[in-house]
């Protein structure tokens, strides 16, 4: 791989990237790798974010940059909250038994989401010091948020995002007891249909995203899709239980 990563575009501090266009396609060793270089900022990753790319890299490598085609994601409205996932949240809400956190403590989500053993995240290895300090600062930029469930008054799981204007970025997911991941993941989708964002970015193909509504789209749609949301104004991000009558109309026309 290293005398392939010669091949590629170097970036330098200030380089821009490369159209999307010309990262590796499916033929080739890495589908989707675009370029390599250039430091984790957050000017980079804003710029890297708006125009479909991401980085993923192991700590030992230099920062490589990629844009998957075709990019998994998954439209709210889509969203499969499954039976028996449905009638645990709903009874958990009825009992007060079922909390959301937004950013109530970004670091420590996006360490578990790297070192869960119930991680839904790409190939372990790449939520990696370095990672978790430059999208810290994209926190702090308001860029990247996190989400924690607390079921039965423990932290069962949770995720981390890029958010630009109306655009979320699902980055990695972890769960520490059953369902937990879905429950966060069921959160944050109630969370974006309440704020009209249609679109939630999920990188890779996974059996579990599938499983839960994620389908492929190619990279020209994806990126007029980011072209029309990234510069919208964005959400509050809050979360309150009265997001759930998505999922959980009656219990809104009932007062429950």
């Amino acid at each position: 791989m290293q005398n392939k990563l010669k091949k590629l575009p170097w970036l330098d501090i200030d380089q821009a990237f490369p159209d999307a266009s010309m990262a590796w396609d499916e033929s080739s060793d890495a589908p989707g790798l675009l370029a390599v270089g250039a430091p984790l900022s957050v000017a980079r990753l804003q710029e890297a974010y708006s125009k479909g790319i991401f980085p993923w890299y192991n700590q030992e490598q230099f920062p490589l940059w990629w844009s998957t085609n075709p990019r998994m994601v998954l439209a709210t409205h889509n969203f499969q909250l499954h039976h028996s996932l449905k009638k645990k949240i709903k009874k958990a809400i009825i009992a007060n038994e079922l909390i959301i956190k937004i950013d109530h403590d970004f670091e420590k989500i996006m360490r578990q989401c790297g070192q869960g053993s119930l991680s839904h995240s790409r190939e372990g290895g790449w939520i990696h010091d370095d990672m978790v300090a430059a999208y810290y600062q994209l926190h702090l930029q308001g860029n990247a948020h996190c989400l924690e469930v607390f079921y039965k008054g423990q932290s069962v799981g949770g995720l981390y995002a890029v958010s630009l204007g109306k655009m979320v970025y699902g980055e990695s997911m972890f769960a520490s007891a059953t369902d937990g991941s879905k429950m966060a993941l069921a959160a944050l989708v109630a969370f974006c249909i309440y704020h009209q964002i249609p679109l939630i970015d999920c990188q890779q193909n996974t059996p579990h995203l599938k499983f839960m509504g994620g389908h492929l789209v190619n990279r020209q749609e994806f990126i007029a899709h980011l072209d029309a949301f990234c510069n919208l104004p964005a959400p509050k991000w809050e979360f309150t239980d009265s997001m759930w009558s998505c999922f959980f109309s009656d219990m809104v026309e009932n007062g429950t």
